[in-house]
């Protein structure tokens, strides 16, 4: 028998690692650390600048997604074991 992963348990995971990532990204990005990871942040994301309202709007986005993501991964996963 296989065991089932825990949706919200791997979607809170996902959220938390990206809103992470997100900041780090944000904070090396205005020392001018991975400034170009950064650039291609702000392309890719809507909200994600590297303004404090833009890192933190950055959060919330990638968070989310990290979660539906996340959320989405563990309930296929369940699905087909």
């Amino acid at each position: 028998m296989s065991e089932k992963l825990n949706e919200l348990a791997l979607g809170y995971a996902g959220g938390i690692v990206s809103a992470l990532a997100m900041l780090l990204m944000g904070v090396f990005g205005n020392f001018g650390i991975y400034s170009g990871m950064a650039n291609m942040m702000q392309e890719g994301h809507m909200f994600f600048s590297l303004t404090p309202t833009g890192i933190i709007l950055g959060i919330i986005e990638a968070g989310i997604i990290g979660f539906v993501f996340g959320y989405a991964i563990a309930l296929a996963y369940n699905k087909f074991a």
